[in-house]
């Protein structure tokens, strides 16, 4: 390979890797916009249903019609099911600042499940610091669940 096809090879490997982390970064603010849009929808949710009171039959017939509404035209991720996951991330991280935009959706749907504040933050941290996947979470919360 003579001078000039190296310095060609070299430039499209630098190229190449630019178009990968630009974007694997697309993705990754796609996915923490989704979050946000999730995190907003049970918010508002959360304040008509509950308006400083706890009516939960009001509560899962405003859920029920707006999956009837939102399902059809947006699919299956705003089933009753998906709206009242929404709200309950909002429930769980009521101050939007701490949504930590490293983490996915389907990490916070784990996440959520986690009534222990601590844990869930110890959590947080450590899928943040090892950039774990959700099934990474998943293994390290069974592991830890089992004491191993």
């Amino acid at each position: 390979m003579n001078l000039v096809q190296q310095q060609v090879a070299n430039l499209t490997n630098d190229i190449k890797n630019l178009i990968a982390v630009a974007q694997e970064q697309a993705i990754k603010a796609v996915d923490f916009q989704r979050v946000l849009l999730y995190w907003n929808i049970g918010k508002r949710i959360f304040e008509e249903v509950q308006g400083g009171e706890a009516r939960a039959e009001y509560g899962k017939s405003v859920i029920k019609n707006l999956s009837s509404e939102l399902e059809p035209v947006y699919g299956s991720g705003y089933s009753f099911r998906q709206l009242y996951l929404f709200v309950q991330f909002y429930k769980t991280f009521p101050i939007v600042n701490t949504v930590c935009s490293q983490l996915n959706w389907s990490q916070y749907k784990l996440l959520i499940r986690i009534e222990d504040d601590a844990k869930r933050e110890f959590y947080i941290a450590e899928s943040t610091k090892n950039l774990w996947s959700k099934r990474d979470l998943e293994l390290y919360k069974e592991l830890q669940e089992i004491n191993i």
